[in-house]
């Protein structure tokens, strides 16, 4: 295991890598991967596709099975960000109409700290 993730940006050492595993396989809880916060997942979807990492790209297609709301949230992002970046902005009325048929949830303002 330590072979596979040190290429991904892991420093910590065999031996740390070797007492998590030891202590995993005494304890009754399954293992399991602590899924990627949204800062993380909002990151991948506003990076262009053919700059994100290949296991990030993984992850982020893994998130978008589990939620059909923001997969075509994605879609329409990186539709907006074509249609900027290729100076298109005779589409933004298609692309508006786009995104109302998709009718997705609001944006939830309950966090702390937000400022509208």
């Amino acid at each position: 295991m330590w072979e596979e993730i040190v290429p991904l940006g892991y420093q910590g050492s065999y031996q740390r890598v070797r007492a998590y595993f030891r202590e995993k396989r005494t304890s009754p809880n399954p293992i399991t991967a602590r899924p990627p916060s949204a800062r993380v997942v909002a990151g991948w979807i506003l990076r262009r596709p053919e700059s994100l990492p290949e296991i990030n790209h993984l992850r982020l297609k893994a998130v978008l099975v589990h939620c059909p709301e923001l997969d075509a949230l994605t879609t329409h992002v990186r539709s907006f960000a074509q249609m900027l970046t290729e100076r298109q902005g005779e589409r933004l009325p298609q692309w508006l109409d786009a995104v109302r048929r998709d009718d997705l949830p609001q944006p939830s303002h309950s966090r702390r700290g937000h400022r509208t």
